[in-house]
C-alpha cells in the first residue's frame, strides 16, 4: 500500500514538473560584459545591447540578461556566474556569449590569456549544449578609435587577436558566430568620428543628474548606440541563426 502511495505521489510530482515545463517560455540568455549589460536609467545614461534586445523579439521569448560590467570569460566563471547561468538552462533556450574587451585587459582580476579566452568561450558551449540549449558566441563591439586619416583602429593592440579567437572559437565548437565586430566596425566606420559619437558614452555635464563632467567614452554604449546595436543583434540572428530566428519580429 506504502508503495502505491508513494508511486502516485512521484506520478503527481512528475506531471506537475511537465506542466510547469510546457508553461515556460524559451530563454534567451546573455552572458556577457559592460556593453551588453542592463543599466539603471535612474542612475546611469550608460546602456547595453542587451537591455533592447527584447524589443525586436516576439513575446514568445523571454530575455534573461547576465551581462555585467568589468568581466572577462576568466572572472565569470571565478564568480561562478557562469554555473549559476549554466543551471539555470532548460532544453531549447539559447545563450549569446560576448567577452572580449575585459579578456584583454592588463589588470590580473580580469585578463585572460589567448588560449584560456578561447578555451573558455568552447567550454561555454559544450556546457550549454549539455543542456540541450543553443549557445551563439558574438565577437566583441568595436571601440571607436579614429586615426588621424579618419580610419578605425584598434585601441588595444592585441585586441583584434581576440576577436578572431572568438571567431575561431565558434568555428571550433561548430555553434553560430555574431560578428558584431565587423558589423558595428562597418557601421562606425561609416559614420565617421563625429557622428558615431552619437552612439557612445559621450556625455555633457549636466545631462543626467549624476553626471557631473564631460565624458568621453569610446567602449560604452548610451540609449542610440544600445538600440542600435540590439537591431544588428537582431538582424544577425534573423539572418543567420535558424531556429532563433523565429523569434525575431
Amino acid at each position: 500500500m506504502k508503495g502505491k502511495v508513494l508511486l502516485s505521489v512521484v506520478l503527481m510530482f512528475f506531471a506537475v514538473g511537465l506542466s510547469i515545463a510546457e508553461d515556460r517560455k524559451i530563454k534567451l540568455f546573455i552572458a556577457g560584459d559592460s556593453t551588453a549589460q542592463t543599466y539603471d536609467p535612474e542612475q546611469t545614461l550608460m546602456r547595453g545591447w542587451g537591455q533592447y534586445i527584447g524589443d525586436y523579439l516576439t513575446e514568445d521569448i523571454e530575455v534573461d540578461n547576465r551581462a555585467i560590467g568589468g568581466r572577462s570569460t576568466a572572472s565569470f566563471i571565478r564568480e561562478e556566474r557562469w554555473d549559476k547561468l549554466a543551471g539555470d538552462l532548460m532544453p531549447g533556450d539559447w545563450v549569446l556569449i560576448q567577452f572580449g574587451h575585459n579578456d584583454t585587459s592588463t589588470n590580473p582580476q580580469r585578463h585572460a590569456e589567448p588560449d584560456e579566452y578561447k578555451n573558455n568561450l568552447i567550454n561555454f558551449c559544450k556546457e550549454a549544449q549539455e543542456k540541450g540549449a543553443h549557445p551563439i558566441i558574438l565577437t566583441s563591439i568595436v571601440m571607436r578609435t579614429f586615426d588621424e586619416d579618419g580610419i578605425l583602429v584598434a585601441k588595444r593592440p592585441h585586441f583584434n587577436e581576440y576577436v578572431q579567437l572568438a571567431r575561431d572559437a565558434a568555428e571550433e565548437a561548430g555553434v553560430p558566430l555574431i560578428d558584431m565586430n565587423l558589423l558595428t566596425h562597418e557601421l562606425v566606420q561609416n559614420l565617421g568620428d563625429e557622428k558615431s559619437k552619437e552612439l557612445y558614452f559621450w556625455i555633457k555635464a549636466g545631462e543626467h543628474p549624476r553626471i557631473n563632467e564631460d565624458t568621453q567614452d569610446d567602449t560604452h554604449l548610451r540609449e542610440k548606440g544600445a538600440e542600435c546595436y540590439a537591431e544588428l543583434v537582431a538582424g544577425a540572428i534573423k539572418t543567420n541563426v535558424p531556429g532563433l530566428a523565429e523569434y525575431v519580429k
